[in-house]
């Protein structure tokens, strides 16, 4: 039910977008799909971002300063930190400040506002029926990832979103109803907007050896380029927050920069996913290309350093398309010879663009390939994704959604390891049960150590009775916390002990301090 609301609050976030965009750049009042591209303002299109901006300040500021930001790293923060409890007035102002910052010109997506939203619903939602953390966590997830499946149509990468990026977890209690989310929220999406791909394009051609090679270096480019641009975006967050003024005056500062590339390349306003598609044709001109990605990132980066609302998803899409066509057809103008398309130069450009940057690899390339319909691009998608991935990861400690709350000391998992303590019974761990041991709370010998850790924190003890199974009260001994601590440590420290000769031991001891040294 969640996931149907949902799709309706996205529906209505695209008619709100539409209605704010018809209203301050054609003076007219429609909900009819608009983009302010086509404006003919003159130089009066630099008030409107600025006058938007002014009003997402002030809603930040009276209302929550949580409407600002990305929408992902703000509901990853929630998850850690808040036991994925969010403010129930995020639910309604954090799409409304994104519609008035959209709708007047902010080059965003819909996407993060929607996810944000989703996350804000499914919060609330699992604070009025008085659920567990973990069970409100799965929850807050399910309702972001059905958000952005009932914007796109990308059940399966909204699911790897939730793993990649808000769940931290891969198990039948979490994945279950977030893929049930996903799914109701693409049928919300066929039902509400189309069924087919939003950015449908004619089928690409096979690709050989040599051009997936070409496509793999794209990849290594635009990882480097990801990663300067998500560094860039804080470096700007930096600069303005040594600005003597209230913060609740940054985005209008920052929207000026929207105003001003807007009248030189009005293509850089708003959501822009007229021009995904445009780049997807292959045909655009090279002076177009330039706009889409020097002045699109620069609009972007500036008022999303500045603390406005708005997504990242689409303003990456569009600037790495722009770069990787760029790059086809830089090597099709030195190699007229190379079996590079520019179409699917774009597209690869684009997925290893939100590969770099956000880190989650296996959305970025899933939701390439369903958003287009093009499922046999998988090869050089998967190969210029983790090329950029690879790049990305020693090129920036974190990535643009985890930078923000790393730099309040919170820190996201980087990896999914299995439970050590899980698997493994406590019948072996046992200790002989004295006389005053019979009161303390009990476990069965067939319970897991996981379990029994568990059990130790919610009473605060350093043991437990446990007993056999059956009929009866027989008491089969105790566990002990300093067992279960011991089994651990010796568990974990085989992960790292290497049965090598002596050179490749040092070689794999030396990568793994490098990944250490990076990960943290």
């Amino acid at each position: 039910m969640n996931a149907v609301i949902i799709g309706f609050i996205a529906k209505g976030l695209i008619y709100l977008i539409d209605g704010i965009t018809n209203l301050c750049f054609y003076g007219k009042f429609s909900f009819a799909s608009a983009s302010p591209a086509l404006n003919h303002l003159g130089w009066y299109v630099v008030f409107i971002p600025v006058a938007g901006s002014i009003a997402v300040g002030l809603m930040a500021r009276f209302g929550s300063r949580s409407i600002t930001g990305h929408g992902i790293p703000e509901a990853m923060e929630k998850i850690i930190m808040d036991d994925s409890r969010i403010p129930p007035a995020i639910t309604f102002l954090k799409p409304l400040s994104a519609a008035i910052s959209i709708g007047t010109g902010g080059p965003f997506g819909a996407e993060g506002p929607i996810i944000a939203t989703g996350a804000a619903f499914g919060s609330l939602t699992g604070q009025l029926m008085h659920i567990s953390a973990g069970e409100r966590k799965i929850i807050l997830a399910a309702g972001a990832c059905a958000g952005m499946a009932a914007i796109f149509g990308t059940p399966f990468a909204a699911v790897m979103l939730a793993i990649e990026l808000l769940l931290f977890e891969f198990s039948p209690r979490s994945i279950i109803p977030v893929t049930m989310g996903c799914i109701t929220g693409a049928g919300m999406h066929i039902f509400l907007f189309s069924s087919l791909p939003v950015f449908a394009i004619p089928n690409l051609p096979a690709i050989s050896g040599s051009s997936l090679f070409i496509y793999i270096l794209f990849g290594l480019l635009t990882g480097v380029v990801a990663s300067g641009i998500s560094k860039s975006v804080y470096a700007i967050e930096d600069l303005f927050m040594k600005l003597p003024i209230h913060w609740m005056w940054f985005p209008a500062i920052g929207a000026v920069a929207i105003g001003v590339t807007g009248y030189f390349a009005p293509v850089t306003l708003g959501v822009g996913y007229d021009n995904i598609r445009n780049l997807l044709t292959g045909k655009l001109p090279l002076s177009m290309l330039f706009s889409l990605f020097l002045l699109k990132y620069i609009s972007w980066s500036v008022s999303l350093g500045s603390g406005t609302s708005g997504g990242t998803l689409a303003p990456l899409f569009t600037i790495g398309g722009a770069l990787g066509a760029l790059l086809g057809m830089v090597v099709l103008y030195f190699f007229p010879d190379a079996p590079i398309n520019i179409p699917l130069a774009a597209l690869v450009g684009m997925a290893s663009m939100f590969a770099g940057a956000s880190r989650a690899l296996l959305t970025s390339i899933l939701f390439a390939m369903e958003t287009t319909g093009q499922s046999g691009t998988l090869l050089p998608l998967l190969g210029a994704c983790i090329a950029a991935y690879f790049v990305s990861f020693f090129l920036m400690e974190g990535s643009i959604m985890t930078e923000k709350i790393k730099r309040r000391g919170i820190h996201t998992p980087d990896a999914f390891h299995p439970d050590v303590l899980q698997s493994v019974p406590v019948a072996g761990f046992l200790s002989i049960a004295t006389p005053a041991d019979i009161h303390l709370p009990h476990i069965y010998e067939s319970d897991d150590l996981g379990f029994a850790a568990e059990m130790m924190g919610k009473y605060q003890l350093k043991e437990l009775l446990v007993l056999k199974k059956g009929d009866g009260r027989q008491i089969a001994g105790i566990i002990q916390a300093q067992s279960i601590l011991n089994y651990y440590s010796e568990q974990k420290s085989k992960e790292h002990s290497y049965e090598s000769p002596g050179k490749t031991k040092r070689v794999m001891v030396r990568g793994r301090q490098i990944f250490k040294r990076h990960r943290n």
